[in-house]
């Protein structure tokens, strides 16, 4: 046992001679390096809605979305349960969203300017908002 015992104090005795710290690797602790950020972070700016899709009619926008907009989309107020678009019950999209995706598309959504008169784009944009926003103001 003493036999043992020697050479296992001589290796401690080395270890904390050499100065050995096993919870640092490499022996090296990271320091944060000092950097200049040149420049500002742009400021988000509110995204108005084009004048032409301002005010639309929440009431003739809810025939546009229930033709068109139901085997997507989730939304309580037109009784849809649509999974391949966002549930708009729980985005609660802002108008100016709302009209740049109806007119532009994003994702597996297509773009329905073009197919859809301005009127159209307008009132459907208009019932989203009312329905997902209590009822609010939809002209933005």
């Amino acid at each position: 046992m003493r036999r043992l015992a020697f050479p296992l104090v001589a290796l401690l005795v080395l270890l904390a001679a050499t100065g050995c710290d096993w919870s640092k690797p490499g022996k090296e602790e990271a320091q944060p390096r000092p950097e200049t950020v040149v420049g500002t972070v742009p400021k988000q700016t509110k995204v108005q809605v084009p004048q032409e899709f301002a005010k639309g009619d929440p009431t003739k926008g809810k025939a546009v979305f229930a033709a068109n907009c139901t085997g997507c989309h989730t939304l309580k107020a037109a009784n849809s349960h649509g999974t391949v678009g966002p549930n708009l019950d729980q985005a609660q999209p802002d108008l100016a969203l709302i009209v740049q995706r109806v007119r532009k598309g994003q994702g597996a959504m297509p773009p329905f300017e073009g197919r859809f008169e301005v009127e159209q784009i307008r009132d459907v944009a208009a019932y989203v908002y009312a329905s997902t926003h209590g009822g609010g103001n939809s002209s933005g």
